[in-house]
């Protein structure tokens, strides 16, 4: 078939809830990926970070195949062999005493709520029901009616009502907006330690820390939600490192398979995740074997291959290319790692039209926000695919 066909099967039977390129892949290999009819691209939006390990990385195939074919599934009536090794190997990775696997981001998230608000009743003793917990404008932490409750994007909520309570939004970046916001009943803040789906949106500088501080002074939760930042994609393990803070809860989810698995996890301190009890939160393929065993590899090729260091480097040198390109339309570059947001003035006429133009020239990257061009290739990309890459980005940009 060719990629018209596979394009109007999809119209007619797929829900229109995303608007894709229209490039059909079929297969992939590192930060590669070949349409239907044979044509090659480069992948530079690493599915919005879940690739950081490239496509088809060998070591994952290996494993997913290896444990595919013994056990892939147990739900959590029983035990297997896989969970407790993906358990010690990411708290002793990560510095946490435990975690909670969970399939999804967002319902990493759907579970640190939860265990934020456990927490707030049975240990800072706010009134049952009574909870809130702080978020920020502009965020993107999910899709379920209890997270876009408390989204600021009105196309994320619209028609969805009614919705949670037991929220409230403030100015990204702004610390004394989060001091004043802070009543007897806050039990957490929510954060990205830089807001991907706002555009790669940076805090200023010290942020973190001063958020931190805040929320040891009022005995508030931090929850980080590192689900696209986390893992390699800013150059450091989490994004939060890079002002030296620890949330008391972190969220986990795309990179922690390579792309390959759904699977996400929750890391917080023993007292914190020890709230939970038996019957009071669950996933039947949450911890399975398959997506515990693929997660184990991918942790150990982000670290075994560099792939943190190597985002670091790069990122800086992709930054550099980037704000060399003398265009008109550019109106800010932001970003950390491999992860860089180009901002277009109003005058570019959105950047939809600007990933189209890249996508002719081989290179798939997408807008966010209208006016946003996100650039996530996997961390695998070496030096010189950079540099194929930037030629063509400088050259839609000037054109």
């Amino acid at each position: 078939m060719r990629a018209k066909e596979y394009i109007a099967l999809e119209d007619q039977y797929n829900a229109h809830n995303y608007k894709p390129l229209d490039v059909v892949l079929e297969r992939g290999e590192g930060v590669w990926v070949w349409d239907v009819e044979g044509q090659r691209y480069m992948d530079f939006l690493a599915a919005y970070s879940a690739l950081n390990q490239g496509h088809a990385h060998p070591r994952l195939v290996r494993v997913m195949r290896e444990q595919a074919g013994k056990l892939a599934l147990t739900s959590r009536a029983f035990r297997n062999d896989q969970l407790p090794l993906l358990a010690q190997e990411l708290c002793e990775l990560t510095g946490y005493e435990m975690m909670l696997p969970m399939n999804t981001g967002a319902e990493a998230v759907e579970t640190a709520i939860k265990l934020a608000r456990k927490w707030g009743y049975s240990v800072k003793g706010v009134p049952d029901n009574r909870a809130e917990i702080i978020t920020c404008q502009g965020n993107f932490h999910g899709r379920t009616t209890t997270i876009i409750s408390f989204a600021s994007e009105p196309e994320y909520k619209q028609g969805f009502g009614p919705f949670t309570p037991g929220f409230v939004t403030i100015p990204y970046g702004d610390a004394a907006a989060l001091e004043a916001a802070i009543t007897e009943h806050t039990v957490a803040f929510l954060v990205e330690p830089i807001q991907g789906e706002a555009g790669i949106v940076l805090p200023p500088a010290g942020y973190l820390a001063s958020a931190r501080a805040i929320c040891d002074r009022h005995h508030v939760l931090l929850i980080t939600d590192e689900v696209q930042s986390g893992l390699g994609r800013t150059g450091k393990l989490l994004a939060a490192e890079h002002e030296g803070v620890r949330g008391d809860i972190v969220c986990l989810g795309k990179a922690l398979s390579g792309g390959m698995y759904p699977v996400s996890a929750v890391l917080a301190s023993r007292d914190i995740l020890g709230l939970f009890q038996p019957g009071t939160h669950g996933s039947t393929f949450g911890g399975n074997p398959l997506g515990c065993a693929v997660a184990r590899e991918a942790l150990r090729v982000l670290v075994e291959e560099g792939l943190i260091e190597r985002s670091a480097e790069l990122g800086a040198y992709l930054m550099q290319a980037v704000q060399q390109i003398d265009s008109p339309y550019i109106q800010q570059v932001r970003g950390r790692g491999l992860w860089i947001g180009i901002e277009l003035t109003p005058e570019a006429g959105g950047a939809r039209r600007f990933a189209e133009a890249l996508q002719r020239e081989g290179l798939l990257c997408k807008e966010t926000h209208k006016n946003v061009l996100r650039l996530s290739p996997p961390l695998v990309i070496t030096r010189e695919e950079l540099d194929w890459a930037m030629e063509r980005i400088a050259r839609v940009l000037q054109r």
